[in-house]
């Protein structure tokens, strides 16, 4: 198994990561305009995770804006080369790490109803499904299930 650095994302990244987005996310990709929006925001904090080669093969980003108490998970994708390796759990502890940091009470996050093993991994840490979004994911006409994580006010920093 590799080890993956994590590290803050860059504009210089928006390639490499457009790159996995429009791999894995095919119909539903944010585009490049979209994605360097975020990436710029100081409300939001992307992470990339890079190989040995400081080849980005994984993003993550989390929207929470000051004073508001709540986060939202952004998007988060592994390369396919990079799977099963356990880089979306660092990803997405990494995201709630930050969360506690910026004084967030509750995460949430969209998934696709066909994405089970998203699921599995939010479920596991913690989150829990509070709703569902009819067709979210378009052109797919594919639900949403909407998720959220409570920080226990101890946890937040």
């Amino acid at each position: 198994m590799s080890e993956y650095a994590l590290r803050p994302a860059a504009s210089d990244d928006l390639d490499a990561i457009m790159a996995i987005e429009t791999a894995v996310f095919v119909n539903d990709a944010w585009s490049p305009a979209a994605m360097r929006r975020d990436l710029a925001n100081p409300s939001c904090h992307y992470l990339v995770a890079v190989d040995e080669s400081d080849a980005v093969v994984g993003y993550a980003g989390l929207l929470a804006a000051a004073g508001t108490g709540e986060g939202d998970i952004q998007t988060i994708a592994v390369a396919p080369t990079a799977r099963r390796t356990g880089l979306g759990r660092r990803l997405m502890t990494a995201l709630l790490d930050e969360a506690r940091r910026r004084r967030v009470r509750e995460v949430f996050l969209d998934v696709r109803v066909d994405n089970p093993n998203a699921q599995a991994l939010y479920r596991s840490l913690g989150f829990e499904e509070i709703g569902v979004r009819k067709r979210y994911y378009q052109p797919d006409d594919v639900d949403a299930l909407v998720m959220r994580l409570q920080l226990p006010k101890e946890e937040v920093a």
